[in-house]
């Protein structure tokens, strides 16, 4: 089906008696061509990580930001004023009142979306499809649906993506990989996953929400395929607490931490998933989770004797316990909140000889050195979104593969999906991987 974009673009040109190519507005760069980039949607991240991480290397990488798009006015003033006070702006920068404006320029090379979390793989079809390369924002997509028609048109456009999963571009999970990939782990035989904060105005913005008027925005423009109700500032501007603008807690931090087991295993889907959770002590109206817990099986869709199990746990009331990663083998653990491989729980002589085998103990090393992984509200520049930043721009000139294609944010869009799924159906929820397709019990 048509974007509404495809389809007054089409039609204009049909009575002029031309036809709309994809790649209409594409130009071919050159080596000291700047690269000349719209922001869809100016967001908390973006403001607070995102333009700090481009401004690490945009003079280095000949890349300026030429424009914005939002549909609610007073960001895009915002916009404005910060990316001024930055220094990454001139006076040329122009401010769209939607991203059909912005993709009808021709002066727009690429673009970074950073919208509401529902939004995130349509906004990526209409900009591939317009000829732009693209950052988007993890998750890559809240609804089966979405994902496969945004992989879809990432795949025949050929178009360079990054998805937001930065740890693809930190040093610490890059030699955690090599390290499973090269043998000399063993095989995963278990995952142990968190993310814990005690932050009762997460995700919330009252201030904003009383300020807002539906008047200075466009709702229905807001909603593109999610159903048409009457307007709601809180779903406007405090989605992540309401489904089905984002599934919460999995769209939010799980889609990051379930992205490093693809990655590390090569495996780009859970067979099954179950999942429970609810809104146990933050009481506020919210429909999405404030405690969550799921168990994956992963494994070969043809081999069920092999697999590994992966334990997810997060809460939003209590942060003990913080974010953690731990992989296990029968050798023992990498710990990529310590960035530490070590025998720690693995196979000891004693236990392995009453068996008649030998022990299995790893050694104990460092990972790559790189900051922990921040929780709170503005995470800012952190080291991971620096590079991440940075490898998309790479990419975009080299026209090489970044970190994290589209394929694997598609992926953790499956696993996210089949989770909330099981949160919300109380069944276990498994992969066809010949339909490609999810299948509640």
């Amino acid at each position: 089906m048509d974007t509404r974009r495809e389809f007054i673009k089409k039609s204009a040109l049909a009575g002029l008696g031309m036809s709309f190519s994809a790649g209409s507005y594409a130009r071919i760069l050159g080596s000291n061509d700047r690269v000349r980039v719209g922001i869809i949607g100016f967001s908390d991240r973006f403001r607070a990580s995102l333009a700090p991480s481009f401004a690490n290397h945009n003079k280095e990488m000949n890349f300026a930001f030429v424009g914005v798009s939002d549909i609610w006015n007073r960001r895009r003033d915002e916009a404005e004023q910060y990316l001024k006070g930055k220094g990454l702006i001139d006076d040329s920068f122009f401010k769209a009142r939607n991203n059909d404006e912005l993709l009808d320029r021709k002066d727009v090379d690429a673009v970074i979306i950073s919208t509401a979390d529902f939004q995130h793989a349509l906004h990526c079809v209409d900009a591939v499809e317009s000829g732009r390369d693209v950052y988007v924002e993890k998750p890559f997509a809240e609804s089966l649906e979405d994902a496969r028609k945004a992989l879809k048109a990432v795949e025949k456009t050929k178009k360079i993506v990054q998805v937001g999963s930065q740890r693809r571009s930190a040093p610490n999970y890059h030699q955690a990989n090599d390290f499973i990939r090269s043998g000399k782990f063993g095989d995963i035989s278990m995952v142990e996953m968190t993310w814990n904060v005690n932050q009762p105005g997460r995700w919330r913005r009252p201030k904003l929400v009383a300020e807002i008027r539906k008047e200075d925005t466009d709702w229905n423009r807001y909603l593109l395929n999610r159903p048409k109700v009457e307007w709601d500032p809180r779903k406007y501007l405090e989605y992540r607490l309401f489904y089905p603008y984002s599934s919460g807690i999995p769209g939010q931090w799980m889609s990051h931490q379930i992205d490093t087991v693809h990655w590390f295993s090569g495996l780009e889907h859970p067979r099954s998933v179950v999942a429970n959770g609810g809104v146990y002590v933050w009481k506020d109206g919210r429909v999405n989770p404030d405690t969550f817990t799921a168990v994956f099986d992963y494994g070969p869709d043809n081999d069920k004797s092999k697999g590994f199990q992966v334990l997810y746990s997060s809460r939003m009331h209590n942060e003990a316990g913080g974010t953690k990663e731990y992989y296990y083998s029968n050798g023992g653990m990498i710990n990529l909140d310590t960035n530490t491989i070590s025998p720690e729980g693995g196979l000891k002589a004693n236990a392995a000889k009453e068996m008649g085998m030998e022990a299995n103990l790893l050694p104990a090393m460092k990972l790559g050195e790189a900051a922990r992984v921040e929780t709170s509200a503005n995470t800012g520049a952190d080291p991971m979104t620096s590079l991440h930043m940075r490898n998309w721009m790479e990419c975009v000139r080299s026209r090489k593969e970044p970190n994290a294609p589209a394929k694997a944010g598609f992926n953790h869009s499956v696993a996210n999906i089949m989770a909330t799924m099981a949160l919300h159906t109380g069944k276990r929820v498994t992969w066809d991987s010949t339909k490609q397709d999810v299948v509640v019990s």
